[in-house]
């Protein structure tokens, strides 16, 4: 009986843990694949000073391209 016994083990072993723990992370990984409510406000945040930043950007430019004709040739 304990042949048996060691019999099943090794088939526990060897077939059924290695595929739970990869069935186990994969279900994990599926579960994590979209933004959290965090990342998701981070990122609106990060956009909206991205778009101030390039009407500042442009503003600059037009004040330079007014005050300056040249400056774009001067770099």
């Amino acid at each position: 009986m304990s042949g048996f016994g060691f019999v099943l083990a090794v088939l526990f072993m060897t077939v059924v843990a290695p595929l739970w723990i990869i069935f186990h992370y994969i279900t994990k990984w599926r579960a994590q694949r979209g933004l959290s409510a965090q990342d998701e406000r981070l990122l609106a945040e990060l956009w909206e000073i991205a778009n101030r930043l390039e009407g500042r950007i442009q503003t600059l430019e037009r004040v330079l391209d007014a005050e300056a004709p040249n400056w774009r040739n001067k770099v």
